[in-house]
């Protein structure tokens, strides 16, 4: 945070316990950046392992006014839980877009041996409209 550089400009993506720390940028910095995306993202335990990774609580309302756009993408089938019902939680604290992926597991994860070369969805949610 001490040396980390933000702006108007700025896109943060991050996938999976990367999520956690995406939030906890938007509620520490003073400036509002461009856009976050959130992969197969998650803000409540998953178990006493993902405790260790989140706050106890997010100040949503400072993320919320950190932020111009926010983008959550889950799949349905999330096998460590990073799925759908919590895309929906941290949606509904923040509003931006929801996407839910169908049966797409964790959304890249080599141990469930899917390893995505290319994400086109990301590369269409990045290239101006």
């Amino acid at each position: 945070m001490k040396t980390g550089k933000f702006n108007n400009e700025t896109i943060l993506i991050r996938h999976s316990a990367g999520s956690p720390l995406i939030l906890s940028v938007l509620e520490n910095i003073n400036i509002k950046i461009n856009k976050a995306i959130l992969v197969a993202g998650f803000s409540k335990p998953l178990n006493k392992n993902s405790e260790r990774i989140l706050q106890n609580k997010y100040d949503w309302n400072k993320i919320k006014n950190n932020i111009k756009e926010i983008i959550f993408i889950n799949s349905d089938n999330d096998p460590w839980g990073c799925n759908d019902v919590q895309g929906r939680y941290m949606f509904d604290k923040l509003g931006g877009k929801l996407i839910i992926l169908h049966g797409e597991g964790h959304i890249g994860s080599d141990t469930y041996h899917q390893p995505y070369k290319k994400f086109p969805l990301l590369k269409k949610l990045l290239t101006p409209v």
